[in-house]
């Protein structure tokens, strides 16, 4: 199953365009799993058991894991996820840009390695460089308007009388799709990029962070980007819900605020 047949699948089970972060910092778990082994899958598996039924995705943040040398953990909880919970999409959530060979096995490890429906990816390096995530039938979701101020620095540049973030939507919807299953990254933070985006790339799925921590408005984004049939996003919250609680409730403290952030992001009408 493709990635776009894959996630529609995903929200009609869930009835939710939430999706759920899995950044683990074990300096932030509860103490029951303080110096505990295999912390951190048990508490990504915590949090996976507590809100699978809320969330249309989840999307592990490789460099989560990287840095904690915890890559056979995460390649279980990939696992995890697609075995018991086969209908909620899987998002590998790297960032990854790069060409040839060395997109080749970036490609391997998101596919191959740890089974994801789809992977984030950095556009910079145009069309070529996301062709061999496409020989491998994942779905490739490209950074165009991020969350973060500092995405001004380059993701507004004029191009030709349009910035470069619509000219990046552009190339996906135009070019990308004609090789594979493309999404696009635009954050919740700037709903009005979002609408913009929207109208370039007709119904391609769009994944928006920013909303919990980082304060972007869930219903504005919902308004700004949802499709007519109300779907079409990947609304992404993380630490909101990772870190509801640091006590021994902390699952149960996950499923409450993803029950609260799943109603914030309901289109009208669901």
């Amino acid at each position: 199953m493709g990635f776009h047949a894959q996630l529609e699948r995903s929200w009609t089970a869930s009835n939710s365009l939430l999706c759920v972060g899995l950044d683990p910092d074990p300096a932030r778990f509860p103490a029951l799993l303080d110096g505990a082994p295999d912390a951190i899958y048990r508490f990504c598996v915590a949090i996976v058991d507590a809100t699978a039924d809320l969330v249309c995705a989840f999307k592990p943040q490789i460099a989560y894991f990287a840095s904690q040398r915890a890559e056979e953990p995460l390649e279980r909880i990939c696992t995890y996820i697609r075995e018991q919970y086969p209908d909620v999409t899987l998002v590998l959530d790297a960032k990854r840009g790069d060409i040839g060979s060395t997109a080749e096995h970036y490609a391997r490890e998101a596919f191959g390695r740890y089974g994801a429906h789809a992977v984030t990816v950095n556009p910079y390096l145009g069309t070529d460089s996301a062709l061999p995530y496409f020989e491998h039938e994942g779905g490739v979701i490209a950074l165009c308007r991020t969350s973060n101020p500092g995405g001004d620095d380059l993701q507004n540049l004029d191009c030709g009388g349009e910035p470069l973030f619509v000219r990046t939507a552009r190339m996906v919807a135009e070019q990308w799709s004609q090789h594979g299953e493309c999404g696009l990254v635009v954050g919740a933070t700037y709903p009005g990029e979002l609408e913009r985006v929207r109208g370039v790339v007709g119904d391609l799925p769009i994944l928006v962070p920013g909303i919990g921590a980082q304060g972007g408005d869930p219903a504005a984004a919902v308004k700004a980007g949802a499709r007519d049939d109300g779907r079409g996003l990947m609304i992404s919250s993380s630490r909101a819900v990772l870190y509801a609680s640091n006590g021994d409730d902390f699952a149960e403290a996950a499923r409450r605020t993803a029950i609260e952030s799943r109603l914030a992001t309901l289109p009208a009408g669901w």
